[in-house]
């Protein structure tokens, strides 16, 4: 794999260097498969303009809508990662807004986005606050283009808190009530953001956990999909489609972030790059027979780990 500064179709890699709206005007139509994005929250953090205001935020969605929409293929999706506008004390859900948007855009087009998940992504470390309770969580919207969608659970199943639980009536009763995959990690992610003694930390105030974008690559995307980021930063979102062996379009417009996405990128590339695993935060007490993995899940665990590395 090799990183390209302009965009070409047969590239593996394309980071580009300016307005995510320049890139997105040379893409081709429904080219991507997935889009991921954490765009600016227009609060006037060190990477925007401290006179942005929710009006500057809604604009913004607005005027890349269309072009997002032409660049993702039918069946493709949309996963918008957004959190709160704060204004002297006053909190705005900014998922609100982009809900709005993005329905308004599609309401004469033959083929919608369909919101399919609203996605709760909590953490335990943040500001701390003394006028209200402090946030711990953000949001991340999925929307598909269409009806019909890619979505691979067994991809993204998480250890159960208590494999070893049995069913106590009906046809099952005393059988194993669990997949031995693990179960659906739900709409509500438990998975640390990236602070100051995180392992993937670099010097962006707002960098988002590589976990994030890994996971829903993983559930909405085949291999060789092509992921697009328009507001790359550091390059989270492209260190999870090499790690998960997707093509990858980002854009960034602030040449300090750009530079170190491109060296993290790299660094997925050559085999080198740190990461927090997709682990859960606390440990069920194993102490217990039901948190006990059954033998049996052990057995088709690695089954399916045999044949993923066959």
């Amino acid at each position: 794999m090799m990183i390209h500064e302009k965009f070409n179709k047969n590239n593996d890699i394309t980071v580009f260097n300016g307005d995510c709206y320049e890139l997105l005007k040379i893409l081709p139509d429904s080219y991507c498969d997935l889009i991921i994005a954490s765009p600016p929250y227009c609060m006037g953090k060190a990477y925007e303009d401290i006179n942005d205001d929710i009006d500057t935020f809604k604009n913004q969605q607005s005027i890349i809508f269309n072009d997002l929409y032409r660049v993702l293929k039918e069946g493709g999706s949309i996963c918008w990662q957004i959190g709160y506008h704060i204004n002297h004390s006053e909190v705005i859900p900014l998922d609100y807004y982009v809900y709005q948007i993005f329905r308004e855009g599609c309401k004469d087009l033959e083929i919608p986005l369909i919101l399919r998940n609203r996605i709760i992504w909590t953490f335990g470390h943040g500001l701390n606050s003394s006028q209200r309770f402090s946030g711990r969580h953000e949001t991340i919207l999925w929307f598909t283009k269409g009806k019909s969608y890619d979505f691979n659970l067994d991809c993204v199943r998480i250890p159960q808190k208590y494999p070893g639980k049995r069913s106590y009536k009906g046809v099952n009763k005393g059988k194993l009530s669990g997949n031995p995959l693990g179960k659906n990690p739900s709409d509500v992610w438990d998975i640390p953001n990236v602070k100051a003694n995180h392992v993937e930390k670099t010097l962006h105030p707002c960098q988002f956990p590589i976990t994030l974008p890994r996971r829903l690559i993983r559930a909405l995307t085949q291999e060789k999909g092509v992921i697009l980021d328009p507001f790359m930063g550091v390059g989270s979102t492209g260190v999870a489609s090499i790690l998960e062996n997707r093509r990858f379009i980002g854009a960034e417009i602030i040449e300090e972030y750009y530079q170190i996405a491109k060296s993290r990128i790299q660094e997925s590339i050559d085999g080198n790059i740190r990461i927090r695993d997709d682990k859960p935060v606390n440990k069920p007490d194993v102490r217990t027979s039901v948190a006990k993995l059954p033998e049996e899940f052990k057995k088709v665990r690695e089954g399916v780990k045999h044949e993923k590395k066959i």
